[in-house]
Formats: structure tokens, C-alpha cells, sequence
């Protein structure tokens, strides 16, 4: 998908790279064969649940994650993009791509690891000292110690700065109260990645302090929220007293915005997932073909069959700008709007995909459960995780629009100077 001799310009001005040059082409013929020789293949209309990232609540499951991961890691396929001192390949972004891209294609149980070793590790590489890269990389390459994400609460989701949970200095450990929401596999982690306000007096970006928070810590409730589809993926989390080491604190004190963003941006690792033309079309089209041995509506109606051809031209369109994502880092640069484009598009994707297959499945579809049933209940969350649909706007909006940026007279005032409704101040 990347290459420098076929190229084409799009209406924007961005020049689209479609194939790879030889050294990529032969790092993904490389990962194929290892793949090839380790895991088996995905059906082709099968895959719209690992997408979603659903199907992993512990048990037996996370033993086989466990024993995957460990595979990868002992054979140089794990952490790909982290530097050969740290466990790594030291391979480029762009090969790390590649990678998530061939893996796709394949049953491979590793989503529990990814918060974890595509945000968390390089955050760590990035940020920590010789001693907590010791500590904390190689158990986490190797599948040891899962990770979770403990930013998100219930007053401050889309506007991540102005949360409120503490962490109060106390000699040589930090004491830790409040909540979060939202926090995928909380339940299965052994270390959360925290961002706790330390500072009341500085304005709410400044007064940060990120943490490497033990998750069996003393003072520490969590409970698994349950979801429509009936899993629990996520859990809200609570600290009441919690105590932890400042060996634990990653970055500067009231420096943790700085270190959050690190971990942030380093979600781009996943761009290589992002949903062909034919993952969602291929499914549709087996269950309307199902459909229409029933006496059911199938691919005989031409109604039926222009529904999935627009699933799989809006599919298309959103592999196209996930290959403008990637060319531009391909070329070491950082991507535009397009990931906020493609946030909105994928959800509004999925639900309409979900929803078709649903239909065509007739009563037992809507009985469920069932991939699609299950795929329909699990889409609104698409719009929510990662950055609501609003927030994605309004990053259109300012990057691609040029639109002024959204009012806010906060960013220079004291924390404990704003109004809040939620919760009160320790």
C-alpha cells in the first residue's frame, strides 16, 4: 500500500502512495509467513467483532492471549516498533503498520495488549527512567503484566484536562482519590496508567502528574460496567486513599499532560486496522445470501444489493483515508484531519452495516445473539470511545475548515477557580 512510483493526488493536494516499495513489500511477506506458520487466517466474512475489540473478559481466553503473546515476543514480533534495547525490532512506524495490517487477517488474541504495549511502552521509552524501563518493559513485551488507561471520568471524558481525580504528596508516596470511568480491561490489568491532578492552584493543564498506578493497590474498587451486548469490557474505577510510590510517577510532577499526550498520539500504531472495502461486504453478502435460500429478502432484490454496495463504497472510502494517514507517515509526518473524518465515518459505518445484517437474518437475526446483533448493540460505543463525535468535529472543523476554535476563557484560570458540577474538591 506503500509505494513512491504509483502515486495519485487527491483533491486536497496530498499525494496517495498505493504500494509498497521493496523494502516494505518485503517486511510484509515476511510477516505473512510468520503468521502463515503461527495462526489461523480469519474467514473472510468473519472479523467485525475484533474491530470492536469485544470478546475477552478473562478466563480461559486471557491464559490463550497470555500464551500468544509470549510466542510473539520470544520470536521478535512483538512490540515491533520499540527500540532492539528495549525488546523490540526497532522497525519503522510504517512497519508496525504493516504489521496490524497482515494481522488482521488473522484470529490472533493480542487486543488486551495493545493499550499496553502500543501506548504504554513507548510512553515509558519516552518518558521513564533507566530503572523503570527495566522495571516495567519486559513484562510487558512478553505478556506478563496487561495494562489498562485510567484517564477518562465522569466529568471529564471529552475534555481530559479538567479531571479531578488527586494525588496528594505524602513524604515519599502519593495519595490517591477519586474515579474513573470507561477504563477498558481494568478488571484483567495488573498496572493502570494514571493521570491525577496534583496541582489545585495551576491552571487545569499545568497541575497534572501521570502515574504508574499497581491495580491489586489497597484502597482501589473496581467494578466491570456491563455492556447492552452483555460483556463487560469496560469498568469504572474508584481510589479511596489509594497510596503509591513517587517511583511510580513517569515525567515531571505537574508535567503529566506533556507525558499523556505521548500516550495519545501513540494510538496511530493502530492505524493498520482500519476496515477494508470487503470486511463488512463480504459479511453482508453471505448472510443475504443465506437470506434468499430462506424465502427471505436476499441478493436477488436489487434493494438488498444496492444497501451492501454502499457499505462497501463508504468502506472504501475509508481505507483510502486511512492510506493518506499512512503515507503521511510513511514520509515521517504527522496526519491531519483525516482520523477525526474517519472516527465519525466508521461508526456511522458500523451501525448501518449492523443494522442491514440484522434485517437480512430475519427473526433469529433480531433474536440474536449473533455477530451482527452483536455488532449493532456495540456500535454506539464507536462513537464515544477514542474521542466523541464532537470533539471530532470540532477538530475538523479548526484542521480542515480553518474554522476559529471553540470559545474557552479556562486554560490560564486556577483549577480550583472553575465552576465544576461534578463531585467537590478534596
Amino acid at each position: 500500500m506503500l509505494s513512491h512510483p504509483v502515486t495519485n493526488r487527491d483533491p486536497g493536494g496530498t499525494e496517495m502512495e498505493f504500494t509498497d516499495t521493496a523494502e516494505e513489500a518485503a517486511f510484509r511477506a515476511e510477516c505473512r509467513e510468520w503468521l502463515e506458520a503461527n495462526a489461523e487466517r480469519r474467514p473472510r466474512t468473519s472479523g467485525v467483532l475484533s474491530i470492536l475489540g469485544e470478546g475477552l473478559d478473562g478466563g480461559g481466553e486471557l491464559a490463550r492471549a497470555r500464551d500468544w503473546q509470549a510466542k510473539a515476543a520470544a520470536e521478535g514480533w512483538a512490540g515491533i516498533h520499540w527500540p532492539p534495547e528495549y525488546g523490540g525490532r526497532g522497525a519503522s512506524l510504517i512497519e508496525q503498520v504493516i504489521w496490524a495490517q497482515e494481522a488482521a487477517r488473522f484470529e490472533i488474541p493480542d487486543h488486551v495488549f495493545r493499550i499496553g504495549i502500543a501506548m504504554g511502552g513507548p510512553t515509558v521509552i519516552a518518558h521513564g527512567s533507566d530503572d523503570q524501563k527495566r522495571r516495567w518493559l519486559p513484562p510487558l513485551l512478553t505478556g506478563e503484566e496487561i495494562w489498562c488507561q485510567l484517564f477518562s471520568e465522569p466529568g471529564a471524558g471529552s475534555d481530559l484536562a479538567s479531571l479531578r481525580t488527586t494525588a496528594v504528596r505524602d513524604g515519599d508516596a502519593w495519595v490517591v482519590d477519586g474515579q474513573k470511568v470507561w477504563s477498558s480491561g481494568a478488571h484483567y490489568s495488573k498496572w493502570g496508567m494514571l493521570v491525577a491532578r496534583t496541582d489545585m492552584d495551576a491552571p487545569k493543564h499545568s497541575g497534572i502528574t501521570y502515574f504508574l498506578l499497581e491495580m491489586n493497590s489497597p484502597g482501589i474498587d473496581i467494578r466491570p460496567l456491563k455492556q447492552m451486548t452483555g460483556a463487560s469490557h469496560f469498568s469504572e474505577v474508584f481510589f479511596d486513599d489509594v497510596r503509591l510510590p513517587d517511583t511510580d510517577r513517569l515525567g515531571g510532577v505537574n508535567e503529566g499532560w506533556k507525558v499523556a499526550q505521548t500516550t495519545l498520539l501513540n494510538e496511530r500504531a493502530a492505524l493498520g486496522e482500519l476496515l477494508g472495502g470487503q470486511a463488512l461486504a463480504d459479511g453482508l453478502v453471505d448472510v443475504a445470501r443465506r437470506a434468499g435460500t430462506d424465502g427471505r429478502s436476499g441478493l436477488s432484490d436489487p434493494r438488498v444489493r444496492q444497501e451492501i454496495a454502499e457499505v462497501y463504497a463508504n468502506s472504501e472510502i475509508l481505507r483510502y483515508l486511512g492510506l493518506r494517514i499512512v503515507t503521511a507517515i510513511s514520509r515521517g509526518g504527522i496526519p491531519g484531519g483525516e482520523a477525526s473524518v474517519i472516527k465519525i465515518a466508521m461508526a456511522r459505518l458500523l451501525n448501518r452495516a449492523a443494522g442491514l445484517g440484522v434485517r437480512l437474518g430475519g427473526p433469529s437475526g433480531l433474536a440474536g445473539p449473533n455477530e451482527w446483533w452483536h455488532t449493532l448493540l456495540a456500535a454506539p460505543a464507536v462513537r464515544i470511545a477514542g474521542g466523541s463525535d464532537e470533539i471530532q468535529r470540532n477538530i475538523i472543523g479548526e484542521r480542515v475548515l480553518g474554522l476559529p476554535k471553540e470559545p474557552g476563557s479556562d486554560r490560564d484560570t486556577p483549577f480550583n477557580e472553575l465552576p465544576h458540577s461534578v463531585g467537590s474538591l478534596r
